[in-house]
């Protein structure tokens, strides 16, 4: 691999969601801020809504890590879950014990009661569910029907959705409008931008121990940008490929042609256009240098 090639500690660009190569950009400041600040109010649901590979997972882990020491989290990454299978696994979530035993109203009774037991605590109840859209039709009933429970303050339990844009397209549907309408925060995570491409590119090798040269250029990041619609992940599986290309033919210094080879081998990417603007530009300096030859050769 390329990594003593290049000087690095560990791989750069990774596909597992890592915090510690966590890089505070707007969008996910944002998320961050709004979500902590949700929560602090008590509100019942907290939704984040992200194209895929825009660092959901990432910022859930994220939030795991940074919740304030009085919030008990139950996390569940996958909920592709029947409302029976979703119930058993908060309650293990919780630790109630014998939760796989129990009668659906006992488990049920269980989870009430673990939840009371925890505010007389103290204690806030937050459940995390990453890729929120997989999430059955009956299981999102369920979980607007947990959080009914409540103090006269505050509800017992907050949930966080995670999500793709799927799950707004199915909570537009009427059947879904009193869960539509218990979700009192919610935030939209947009890509990257041509600048914060470049930093993200930069943060990460620096956390992975580079530190030569710059190995991306800033033409090159922007057509990092424009091949990836600023999308990480994608930028994670194009610097990673561009790197063990450059590495293979014994080189230092990262171009565009180790872009164009990884492009072609990279699903959801594209070559970036040609900028038209330039293009406009040469043919009007092309056509004033030609109508100034022929008029000077014409008064010669």
């Amino acid at each position: 691999m390329y990594l003593y090639h290049f000087g690095l500690r560990e791989l750069p660009f990774t596909l597992t969601p890592n915090t510690h190569f966590f890089l505070g950009l707007e969008p996910h400041n944002e998320a961050l801020a709004v979500l902590i600040t949700a929560l602090q109010t008590g509100e019942g649901f907290i939704k984040v809504i992200g194209e895929v590979g825009t660092g959901k997972t990432l910022l859930c882990r994220k939030l795991l890590n940074e919740i304030p020491k009085h919030f008990v989290t139950a996390y569940i990454p996958n909920p592709y879950l029947k409302p029976d299978e979703l119930r058993r696994a908060v309650a293990l979530e919780l630790g109630v014990r014998q939760a796989q035993r129990m009668s659906v109203q006992l488990l049920t009774q269980r989870i009430q009661q673990k939840l009371i037991d925890l505010h007389k605590e103290g204690r806030s109840v937050v459940l995390i569910l990453d890729e929120a859209q997989a999430l059955p039709e009956e299981s999102l009933e369920a979980l607007r029907l947990f959080t009914n429970l409540e103090t006269e303050t505050r509800k017992l339990l907050q949930v966080v959705l995670f999500a793709q844009p799927e799950l707004d397209e199915r909570l537009s549907q009427t059947n879904f409008r009193q869960l539509r309408q218990r979700i009192t925060f919610s935030y939209k995570l947009r890509a990257m931008t041509s600048i914060e491409v470049e930093r993200y590119i930069e943060h990460r090798l620096q956390i992975a121990g580079y530190k030569g040269a710059a190995l991306f250029n800033s033409r090159l990041c922007k057509k990092i940008s424009k091949a990836t619609q600023g999308i990480p992940r994608l930028v994670n599986i194009l610097c990673h490929k561009m790197l063990m290309l450059t590495y293979g033919q014994g080189h230092f210094q990262i171009n565009t042609s180790h872009l164009k080879a990884a492009i072609k081998d990279t699903e959801d990417t594209q070559l970036p256009l040609i900028d038209l603007r330039w293009v406009f530009t040469g043919i009007i300096l092309i056509t004033l240098f030609i109508g100034a030859y022929l008029y000077w050769d014409f008064r010669g």
